[in-house]
């Protein structure tokens, strides 16, 4: 038997008494983060807007002292346990002013026994946090310092290393009690732990449960564990805590990622003493072949036997106070990644394992999951108490996602091995630890020991071995950052990858959010706020460099943020059609990044305020499971026709050849017959291929049209935008229909410059004369209103390049 009680009421938290400002027991929000509650409390600006962040920086130098009292009625348990799910991060906890633990690790799950300290009637329940700066620092002292890339101490603290900033994130390294908090009470015996190992024999579905109970008293106890509807029980006599009970299907129906298939969840349940532990599994098989071929060393990921192209992206922390991300909005976001034709999420390493309710999502939404561990662009201690804390993180974590079929890969860090080889450590190391001992050593045997059903890869580079570099091109993964820090976005077919784990481009956010996070007038490229919120080294050189190669000049701010996104899609559409058409040889390409966390300038596609970038659109084009695209091969151009559906594709495929005017002179169709999951490429003929200031498309077929220019849109000899709109109210909204009486250029619709939660179906759109286009715009507020409506078709809202 036993019972469980929330403890998220009545807190209060309180600071320094010398801080830069008087905190005296304001209201906290459990889970929560004492930011939030500086904020809630109207102590301090909002750190999105402005550049109110930096006046938050002594946040994270001062402790902080949460506080709450609770009822408590004496019941006849066995043992009383005070559970924390997530405590950030170095935090003493006292019961009725007794001592009952002391944590260092964000990522940690903790378990205190108060059953001797619980007192009948109220009880006071502290946790005091020791400023984080404080705890990196001292150890950092004491160790000995390691290179980060950022000046900041995160690799001397088990805790979010973005906490402390990113090239994308603010620094708000605060402290909370940041995940729930309960009272569990039992009697006899409490399930302390199910790991479920899954795997296929022949067609059975076969779950092995490592079961680990806490137990009191002398009585045997019965374990049940159903999966299915088929139960296996096992008897434990006195003093036995451990069960390893084999439940067998017969013929279960598979778990499938959303584009291969369906997503069959079973239920799991195992009960001992009155207690119980339910979740959810999916059978499936994970492979991750590396084994070396004539090319090099691939890293094909296999799912049921069947080789997946990754279609990826990066996700960082969807909210840098963490505890806004309730379960709605993870499941917007991650509905929003299978909408665009994602099949793959890598969970970076520089923030957190994600919540029950991330991977929950993931397993019955279809998408897979590859989890890195949390280790991120820096050298790590292994000394004490951090090696203890890595692996019982580890531990923690492995177990606890176990059951999730959606999670089929183990990472150890991001960026680390790379950084060791290529970022000057070795000289500022000398002999001092840097964690490759977690990389190769600890974290292989804990994934071996705890799961043992899921590949496990060094590192996020890594080319499968110590003495290659990590990032070696024809051998493993590899990061492609060259392109954006040094070099225009053509450049990335100068790679030949197997798979790309990382590759991304700038780009502000949307017009609304724009709004959102700055007050700047004039607003400005380079306005203040505008480069607070700007986190990468020259990142504003870096876009302006890619404008002055590809887009007419600039003339305002509303041409600077239409073509920096335009830029931004442009950039990782050509990347990703390059990688596809490598395909079997490259074998996936996980975009950085999905999201963001504020508002920023940032390579994210969907923006710090849920709103989608234009690179969104173009990530659902890139991905669909039927794509063609034009691909230079030395002074010809081939087509490249990739087919990733289950079914042949057969049909004719036709394109037009067109003049900077957009008349088409000359036009040809392509008989394909293509295979499932396979990839045709075909040679055109001399006369098929573009002269000087002419351009390919395809014509309106029933996948993503596919465009080859021969100059850069601000040498091509375009004639200005000229377009008939026409409005028309439907359910929700309105739909906006484009006639184009010329060539109209990357068209796109930025429907939130009228309603901020307006939705558009679509963007970045080119038309040739006699072509239409209809937007459809999810807006009530629109829908009212004929003003709104017609402010639609006008600029800033309806663009085109040539504008």
């Amino acid at each position: 038997m036993s019972a469980k009680r929330t403890l998220h009421e009545g807190w209060t938290v309180t600071g320094d008494p010398e801080a830069p400002v008087a905190v005296d027991a304001i209201p906290a929000a459990v889970p929560g983060e004492v930011v939030a509650d500086l904020l809630a409390a109207g102590l301090v600006g909002d750190p999105y807007v402005d550049e109110a962040e930096r006046d938050l920086a002594w946040v994270g130098r001062n402790d902080w002292t949460y506080r709450t009292a609770f009822d408590y009625e004496t019941g006849d348990w066995d043992g009383i346990d005070l559970v924390f799910d997530g405590l950030d991060t170095v935090a003493r906890v006292s019961l009725n002013g007794t001592v009952v633990g002391e944590t260092a690790n964000m990522h940690r799950r903790y378990r205190f026994d108060v059953r001797s300290l619980l007192r009948e009637g109220p009880n006071e329940l502290e946790v005091h946090f020791t400023a984080p700066y404080a705890y990196a620092e001292a150890q950092r002292d004491r160790l000995g310092n390691r290179p980060n890339a950022y000046p900041e101490p995160g690799n001397f603290i088990r805790k979010a290393a973005c906490n402390f900033g990113w090239d994308w994130g603010p620094n708000l390294a605060g402290a909370g009690i940041w995940r729930p908090v309960r009272l569990e009470c039992w009697k006899t015996a409490r399930i302390a732990e199910v790991v479920p190992r899954v795997s296929l024999e022949d067609g059975i579905g076969v779950v092995d449960l490592a079961v680990s109970l806490a137990t009191a008293g002398d009585a045997d106890i019965e374990v049940v564990c159903e999966v299915a509807g088929v139960t296996e029980t096992v008897r434990l006599a006195a003093g036995v805590a451990t069960a390893n009970v084999r439940v067998a299907v017969p013929d279960p129906e598979l778990w499938r990622p959303h584009d291969r298939g369906e997503r069959k969840l079973y239920g799991v349940k195992v009960t001992a003493a009155g207690d119980t532990w339910e979740h959810r599994i999916g059978f499936r098989t994970v492979e991750l072949d590396t084994e070396p071929d004539d090319d090099g060393r691939p890293y094909d990921l296999k799912v049921n036997g069947e080789t997946v192209w990754i279609k990826g992206v990066n996700w960082i922390p969807d909210e840098a106070l963490f505890s806004r991300v309730d379960p709605a909005r993870v499941e917007r976001r991650l509905r929003q990644a299978v909408a665009a034709g994602i099949n793959y999420i890598r969970v970076w390493g520089g923030g957190v394992y994600e919540s029950e309710d991330f991977y929950r999502i993931c397993d019955e939404l279809g998408l897979l999951v590859g989890q890195d561990f949390l280790f991120a662009c820096a050298a790590y201690p292994e000394e004490e108490p951090f090696w203890s804390e890595v692996e019982a993180e580890a531990r923690d974590n492995l177990a606890r996602l176990a059951p999730h079929p959606s999670l089929v890969t183990w990472t150890g860090n991001n960026e680390n091995l790379w950084g060791w080889h290529d970022w000057d450590w070795q000289g500022d190391l000398g002999e001092r630890t840097w964690g490759a001992g977690y990389y190769h050593d600890l974290l292989p045997k804990l994934v071996a020991e705890v799961d043992g059903t899921r590949p496990y890869w060094p590192g996020s580079p890594y080319s499968g071995v110590r003495e290659l570099h990590p990032n070696e091109q024809a051998h493993g993964s590899v990061h492609i950052w060259d392109v954006w820090n040094d070099r225009d976005y053509a450049h990335y077919r100068d790679w030949k990858p197997r798979f790309v784990a990382e590759f991304g481009y700038q780009a502000p956010p949307t017009w609304a959010t724009v709004r959102r996070m700055v007050s700047d007038e004039p607003l400005e490229a380079a306005s203040p706020a505008m480069l607070w919120h700007q986190k990468a080294a020259n990142g504003q050189d870096k876009l302006q460099r890619g404008l002055d190669a590809h887009l007419p000049p600039v003339r305002d701010f509303d041409d600077w943020l239409y073509f920096t996104q335009v830029n931004q899609a442009r950039a990782v559409r050509l990347g990703v059609e390059y990688f596809r058409s490598l395909q079997p040889y490259c074998s996936g390409a996980i975009v950085w990044q999905l999201n963001d966390c504020w508002p920023v300038t940032s390579w994210a596609a969907i923006d710090g305020e849920e709103r989608l970038k234009p690179l969104w659109y173009a990530l659902r084009d890139v991905f669909a499971e039927r794509m063609v695209t034009f691909q230079p091969d030395g002074d010809g151009l081939n087509m490249v026709v990739v087919n990733d559906s289950a079914e042949a594709w057969t049909g004719v495929i036709g394109f037009w050849k067109c003049n900077a005017e957009g008349r088409i002179i000359g036009r040809a169709l392509v008989q394909m017959e293509i295979d499932p999951r396979d990839t045709a490429v075909l040679e055109l003929e001399p006369g098929a291929i573009p002269k000087d200031g002419e351009f390919l498309l395809t014509g309106r077929e029933d996948f993503p049209r596919a465009t080859w220019f021969t100059k850069e849109d601000k040498d091509m000899d375009w004639p200005t935008a000229r377009f008939t709109t026409e409005v028309a109210a439907v359910e929700g909204g309105v739909q906006v229909t484009v006639h184009a009486e010329s060539v109209l250029r990357d068209l796109c619709l930025f429907a939130d410059r009228v309603d901020p939660d307006a939705l558009v179906d679509k963007a970045l759109v080119t038309l040739v004369p006699g072509e239409q286009v209809t937007f459809t715009v999810r807006s009530e507020a629109i829908a009212a209103s004929a003003e709104l409506q017609r402010a639609l078709t006008a600029k800033p809202v309806l663009r085109a390049v040539n504008d």
